[in-house]
């Protein structure tokens, strides 16, 4: 289901003066699904924010006109936006200090999208209503990835859906117990299993726990996900 006039998609301030970083990002962002304006300068991010209301900023540390974190100081806008910072930089300093500055979050570039979405989805919250596009099932994904046979994909969808509270199971043990390449390996296989029966939607979610195992917002959309088969 797609958001309603009423209920909009969420509105980002993308700031970043690489080219290549900047359509990698707005584009990624976009497919959340998200409306998102690009600004290549602190100059430019600030003339955006005077103009228009953005639910969420991501911001580069290191632009051409200063250091990221000075937006956040005189916009009054950002004590009520989450802002959250990107870089390249690998230093524990370079991190501590844009979280100081006030960022939520510092991603780390490169990131993959699955990231990205999972970090954007858990600093926009509740208040902003992000719908999945994908259907729950994709029978024509399934009946491609098999040989076309309707009635294999059916028993194959039974048999999926009595292993998968299984898999949950081990997933949610292993997430407690803080092991990433545990259930790396168990969603590779969940990920293989979701292409074969045409699971659409928790095949959307498997990849975004993918990118981050132990992301707490992650972990519950893949049990929301989960329940909703299930159900």
């Amino acid at each position: 289901m797609n958001p309603s006039p009423s209920d909009p998609v969420p509105r980002l301030l993308l700031v970043e003066d690489d080219l290549v970083s900047a359509a990698f990002l707005r584009d990624a962002a976009s497919t959340l699904p998200a409306e998102v304006h690009v600004a290549g300068s602190l100059a430019e991010a600030r003339r955006a924010i005077d103009a228009m209301r953005f639910d969420l900023w991501l911001v580069d540390a290191h632009l051409p006109d200063g250091p990221g974190e000075t937006l956040l100081g005189p916009c009054d806008a950002s004590a009520a936006t989450p802002a959250l910072a990107h870089t390249a930089a690998t230093e524990p300093a370079v991190r501590e200090r844009l979280l100081s500055a006030g960022f939520r979050d510092v991603l780390r570039k490169p990131l993959g999208i699955g990231e990205l979405h999972a970090a954007l989805r858990h600093h926009l919250g509740t208040s902003t209503r992000i719908e999945e596009t994908r259907p729950t099932w994709d029978d024509d994904a399934a009946l491609r990835a098999i040989g076309g046979d309707p009635g294999h994909v059916a028993s194959l969808r039974q048999l999926f859906l009595q292993e998968l509270p299984g898999q949950r199971r081990r997933i949610q043990d292993f997430a407690m117990a803080g092991d990433e390449g545990a259930i790396r390996a168990e969603l590779h296989r969940l990920a293989a299993s979701c292409g074969f029966v045409g699971a659409a939607s928790l095949a959307a979610v498997v990849r975004e726990l993918q990118a981050s195992p132990l992301h707490p917002q992650a972990l519950r959309r893949f049990d929301a996900a989960v329940d909703g088969l299930l159900a």
